[in-house]
């Protein structure tokens, strides 16, 4: 892991708003942090580059190459997070084209937009939410009986969105396309720049990264995080972040554009 990052704004604003003279710790995996990392900078705020996940192919992808080759027995596609859209349909693609009947569905509007990014018009996605509840409550998966789901995610995760989908008729497979892991390293210039006052917001995406997190800064950091403001995008996170302590947790709207915005509305009111 390489050392924090403090990286200095830029002289500008979203929308006239301001996160000027605020550090902001972004958590999020290296490869995922440029867009927050951005969005905070333009607002004119510091980030603070600490990753807590690393992303890693699986270990062993034998049975996800032998589930790519028959894609055409399944109706539906479903990618859990942007990462699983880079991983999943960069292997799918290294190895043959997409079959043309099937469907592909997204967890939330950043997954939608990476596989449109990514060439794929018809994207099946909630609008509003970004997690298995919402793809759920779409009326195309109400009934599902008859049809065959493969689900393209990490190493792990949630069982919801399969489970579910099983109860409701479908047949599910997995098709873990990468791993996540806590990054080596130490935490010294986080913690060097949390004693000097310079941390004024930490973000979270998972809470796994939350988890992570507390382990790597430690008992000294740990008390610092108790006194900073988190910003997360889901109440499951904000649950987990109440049971350590955490006196201040803000649940925001999806996306890095939600967890900017919560904020901006966050230091304006308390400036």
């Amino acid at each position: 892991m390489r050392p924090t990052e403090v990286v200095e704004p830029r002289a500008s604003t979203v929308c006239g708003a301001s996160l000027a003279g605020r550090g902001v710790v972004v958590t999020r995996p290296r490869e995922q942090a440029v867009r927050l990392s951005e969005l905070i900078k333009a607002s004119a705020g510091r980030p603070i580059l600490f990753p807590t996940l690393e992303i890693l192919d699986p270990l062993d992808t034998q049975q996800l190459r032998a589930l790519i080759d028959r894609l055409e027995q399944f109706d539906v596609a479903i990618f859990v997070s942007p990462t699983a859209v880079n991983r999943g349909l960069g292997l799918v693609r290294a190895r043959r084209s997409l079959p043309p009947r099937l469907r592909l569905a997204a967890i939330g509007q950043g997954s939608a937009r990476e596989l449109r990014r990514h060439g794929v018009a018809d994207v099946l996605a909630p609008e509003q939410g970004a997690d298995s509840e919402a793809l759920l409550a779409l009326a195309e998966f109400a009934d599902m009986r008859g049809r065959s789901v493969v689900i393209f995610r990490g190493v792990g995760g949630r069982e919801l969105l399969g489970d579910t989908l099983a109860q409701r008729g479908a047949s599910v497979e997995y098709a873990p396309c990468y791993r996540r892991t806590r990054p080596s390293g130490n935490a010294e210039i986080l913690l060097q720049a949390w004693s000097r006052g310079e941390v004024h917001a930490v973000t979270v995406t998972s809470r796994e990264a939350l988890n992570n997190l507390v382990e790597m800064v430690g008992a000294s950091g740990h008390q610092w995080l108790r006194e900073t403001p988190l910003f997360v995008p889901h109440e499951r996170i904000a649950a987990a972040a109440r049971d350590l302590g955490i006196a201040e947790v803000v649940v925001t709207a999806p996306g890095d554009e939600g967890l900017v915005s919560a904020m901006i509305r966050h230091f304006s009111r308390t400036s």
